[in-house]
C-alpha cells in the first residue's frame, strides 16, 4: 500500500494554518472533487475521500496535535508505533461523506441530495461510540525500567454515575421532540445547494429518550469525573519507546459507549556506568598496563552484583568478554540478555623514578609482537 500523503499537503495549507483556513481549503477541495459534481473525473471520489480524511483530523484540535507529534501513526492511519500500539482516538473506517459536511455546515446533512442515504446520520448520532485512547509519557530511572516497579499515577477519570447507574436520569420515556428517532429534520442551505438536513435532537442528545427526572449528581450526563490515584505495575525490562495499556482509563465514550484506554509511553534515564542496548548490558572496565600485560582476576559490576572474571594476558583496549545471562531479564518481552565487558587499557602519564627504571629495563627486552614487527618492516622498506 502506498504511503499516505501529508494531510497539510492534501488540503494545500501550512502547518500553522488556522481552523478557518483549514475549513476554507476543504470547501474548495470538496467543490473540486465531489463525485456527484465531477462525474467525468475518475480520480474525484478518491481525492474527495482523501481530503475528507485530512479535514477530519486537522479540524479536530486534539487529533491535529497527535498528528503533528506522531504523524499518521498518531491518529491510527499509519504504521504501528513502538511497543505495537496504534492510536485509536480516530478511526478512518468511521468516515461518511455526511460526517464532514455536518462539521462544516453545523448539522447532520444526511446528504440525501447526493444519494448518500438520508437516514445514515440518524443511526450514527444515536449509537454508542467508544471513547478515544489517551497517550501519556512516563519517566523511569534505569533500575525502575530494568527490574520493574510500581508507580503512582494521579488521573482524572470519567466513570458511570453511581446515582443513576450511568443513565443520566430516572423514569425513562420516549423523546417527544424526535419521537424516539434521535434526530430532527430541517432544510439546510449550503454553498453546494439546498439539502434536507438531519441533526441530533437537542432535547435527548440523539439517544431517542428523555427522563422524567434528571440526575442532579451527574447533571444528566450519566458520567462523572473523579480524581483517582492508580497504582501501575511496570514489568521488568521496559525500555524507552515501550508502551503499556491501562484499560478503560482513556476518554469517555458517548451514548453509553465504553471508555477508551490509557497508553503509557516510557522514557528511561541512562545509567552512569551501564550502557543498555535492547536487553544486553555493556560496561567499560579500566585496566592498568600490568593487568593488561600479565593478566589478572578482577571484580566486575553487573546488574545483579559483582562477579569475578579472568582477564587473559595480553589484553588490549577494545577487547570484549561476554558474561552470559547477566543482561536484562525482560518480563515485558519474555527474553534475557547478556553482559559485555569492554576493556580499556590506561597508560600512566607520570611515573616515579623506580617505575621509570623498571620500564626502561623492560624496554630492553624483546617485546615486539608480530604486528609490531610487520609494521616496523613496512616503515623500513618505505624509507
Amino acid at each position: 500500500m502506498a504511503d499516505k500523503r501529508d494531510y497539510y499537503e492534501v488540503l494545500g495549507v501550512s502547518k500553522t494554518a488556522s481552523q478557518d483556513e483549514i475549513k476554507s481549503a476543504f470547501r474548495k477541495k470538496a467543490k473540486q472533487y465531489h463525485p456527484d459534481l465531477n462525474k467525468d473525473n475518475p480520480e474525484a471520489a478518491e481525492k474527495f475521500k482523501e481530503a475528507q480524511e485530512a479535514y477530519s483530523v486537522l479540524s479536530d484540535d486534539s487529533k491535529r496535535k497527535m498528528y503533528d507529534q506522531y504523524g499518521h501513526a498518531g491518529v491510527g492511519n499509519g504504521p504501528r508505533g513502538a511497543g505495537g500500539y496504534s492510536y485509536q482516538g480516530f478511526d478512518a473506517s468511521d468516515f461518511d461523506f455526511g460526517d464532514i459536511f455536518d462539521s462544516i455546515f453545523g448539522g447532520g446533512s444526511g446528504f440525501s441530495g447526493f444519494g448518500f442515504g438520508g437516514g445514515n446520520s440518524s443511526g450514527r448520532s444515536s449509537r454508542s461510540r467508544r471513547g478515544s485512547d489517551v497517550l501519556m509519557r512516563m519517566d523511569l530511572d534505569f533500575n525502575e525500567a530494568v527490574f520493574g516497579c510500581e508507580k503512582k499515577l494521579d488521573l482524572d477519570v470519567v466513570e458511570d454515575c453511581d446515582e443513576c447507574d450511568g443513565k443520566g436520569g430516572f423514569g425513562e420515556e420516549k423523546c417527544s421532540t424526535c419521537r424516539g428517532s434521535g434526530t430532527v429534520t430541517s432544510e439546510q442551505h449550503t454553498i453546494l445547494g439546498s439539502f434536507l438536513s438531519k441533526s441530533t435532537c437537542p432535547d435527548c442528545g440523539g439517544t431517542g429518550h428523555t427522563f422524567k427526572r434528571k440526575c442532579t449528581y451527574c447533571k444528566g450526563k450519566g458520567k462523572i469525573k473523579k480524581n483517582k490515584t492508580l497504582t501501575i505495575s511496570i514489568p521488568a525490562g521496559i525500555n524507552t519507546g515501550d508502551r503499556l495499556r491501562v484499560s478503560g482509563k482513556g476518554n469517555p465514550g458517548t451514548n453509553g459507549g465504553e471508555n477508551g484506554d490509557l497508553y503509557l509511553e516510557f522514557v528511561v534515564e541512562e545509567h552512569d556506568v551501564f550502557i543498555r542496548q535492547e536487553d544486553d548490558i555493556y560496561v567499560e572496565v579500566p585496566l592498568t598496563l600490568t593487568e593488561a600485560i600479565i593478566g589478572c582476576k578482577k571484580d566486575i559490576p553487573t546488574l545483579y552484583g559483582n562477579v569475578k572474571i579472568n582477564i587473559a594476558p595480553g589484553t588490549n583496549s577494545g577487547d570484549k568478554q561476554r558474561i552470559r545471562g547477566k543482561g536484562v531479564d525482560n518480563k515485558y518481552r519474555k527474553s534475557k540478555g547478556d553482559m559485555y565487558v569492554i576493556f580499556k587499557v590506561y597508560t600512566p602519564k607520570k611515573l616515579s623514578r623506580d617505575q621509570k627504571a623498571l620500564i626502561e629495563k623492560l624496554a630492553k627486552t624483546e617485546l615486539e609482537t608480530p604486528e609490531i614487527k610487520e609494521f616496523n618492516q613496512f616503515v623500513k622498506h618505505n624509507s
